[in-house]
């Protein structure tokens, strides 16, 4: 949780560590008590099915209560759900405490402002100073002291409100949903009956230790094996994440969904400004595809908070990233079963097999290799690394593209290659990978 002499908390997508080891419970009390240091209301904390999730929350919960904040416990529920039952009840910060798609023994705690979008870069920064401060938060007393209720509807709440926004019935629908023995474990089966689909859900018998293993949305084909030509709806461990699988049994990735709606909004001229967000981390062949429809691109740093910017900025409706996390009008969080279910209503409408609607785009072969490293601070600057990726687009000849960036989540370095073919791919990323494991570990 440190970056070179900085000492950090918050990486891309909140705290994240191994559980009981980088990331305490003596760590979840006093981030607790740094956040609320100055602010007045409640807040809502959900988790995912981790092990250690309880003994954080409740460490979350008490160091809340301990500077004077009530908490709301909304157990076991996506990530989703969290950011919209926070903007519904006014809360001052919701928190999430799931690692996402990590295994289980690692946790995470994310926090969610009134308006249900993570925290800006600036309040994440200033918790951080308030949590490595050598002055201490007060400690009311009496009847100033923090107290924990129980939102036990919590999940219908959720699901009841987004079911709302469907416009199509889905009622001649069938679909394999993968809960990946995460956070939509309860809440999927419940939604997709509340809008009349026929689905068989796998994957939903979560033990503590379970979540994301060899499953979900970071293990489609696992889904597509069982798919037997129906679509599949794969989730990550705290469901932000959506990752479909066709009929064919193909992997449906984010750039490809992305790429539906985009195509399927402007046809009903409803995609604002004609506009989509993505990172850096899209695929060249969503860029040609967009290109061909006349829809502008706002790419940006990896993580859905960026995208969430540029889609605030630019008011666009359709935004998100390869890994699944799509963001949509509302501009608010990554939001697994809200994508599905507008992937439903795209289907729904056109009368269309998701076989023919991915069509939209051709993918670029992309590899992609995670190398683990003991100094990401070295990446930048480093002669070595920098010539191995020069040589890899110099290779390319302006026919496919090469992206070496730090992961926000773990001590990984990302190395992305796009080719005209898979062998070219790969055979560039190797090369830099090598490049990278020799320079940095």
């Amino acid at each position: 949780m440190t970056s070179g002499t900085r000492q950090r908390l918050f990486g891309t997508d909140g705290v994240r560590g191994l559980a009981n080891s980088e990331l305490t419970p003596d760590l979840a009390f006093d981030l607790a008590r740094a956040a609320g240091d100055g602010v007045e209301g409640h807040v809502m904390i959900g988790r995912d099915t981790r092990r250690s999730g309880p003994m954080l929350v409740s460490a979350l919960q008490a160091g809340f209560n301990s500077i004077g904040i009530d908490t709301v416990d909304l157990g076991i529920i996506p990530v989703g759900g969290v950011s919209r039952i926070t903007r519904d009840t006014g809360a001052v910060f919701g928190v999430m405490v799931s690692a996402s798609h990590n295994p289980a023994e690692d946790n995470g705690i994310k926090f969610f402002a009134s308006d249900g979008a993570k925290l800006s870069d600036e309040r994440e920064l200033a918790i951080e100073q308030r949590y490595f401060s050598d002055v201490a938060p007060p400690r009311p007393i009496g009847g100033s002291i923090g107290i924990q209720t129980v939102m036990d509807d919590a999940v219908d709440r959720y699901i009841e409100k987004i079911s709302r926004t469907v416009e199509y019935s889905m009622h001649s629908l069938e679909f394999i949903v993968d809960c990946a023995n995460g956070a939509a474990f309860l809440a999927a089966p419940r939604l997709f009956e509340l809008v009349g689909a026929t689905v068989e859900v796998v994957n939903d018998v979560p033990d503590g230790m379970n979540i994301n293993r060899g499953v979900g949305a970071t293990h489609p084909d696992a889904l597509a094996a069982q798919a037997d030509g129906r679509i599949g709806l794969c989730f990550d461990g705290d469901a932000d994440r959506l990752i479909a699988i066709d009929e064919d049994g193909a992997v449906v990735n984010g750039d490809v969904i992305m790429a539906i709606f985009a195509a399927w909004q402007k046809e009903r001229n409803k995609l604002k400004n004609d506009t989509v967000v993505v990172t850096v981390m899209s695929n060249l062949g969503f860029h040609l595809a967009m290109r061909r429809l006349d829809i502008e691109v706002v790419e940006t740093p990896v993580g859905d908070r960026y995208v969430l910017e540029a889609m605030r900025s630019t008011r666009a409706v359709v935004g998100g990233e390869q890994s699944g996390h799509v963001l949509l009008e509302d501009r608010a969080t990554g939001d697994g079963l809200r994508t599905a279910l507008r992937l439903m209503e795209v289907i729904a409408s056109t009368g269309k097999e998701l076989r023919e609607l991915r069509t939209v785009m051709e993918e670029l072969p992309q590899v992609l290799e995670n190398v683990t490293v003991a100094d990401q601070a070295g990446l930048i600057g480093n002669a070595a690394i920098d010539e191995a990726i020069a040589d890899g687009e110099r290779i390319l000849a302006g026919r496919g593209r090469v992206l070496v960036r730090p992961s926000g989540t773990e001590p990984l370095v990302r190395v992305m290659v796009e080719a005209p073919t898979a062998a070219q791919a790969g055979s560039v990323a190797s090369r830099i990978a090598e490049v990278v494991t020799a320079e940095l570990t």
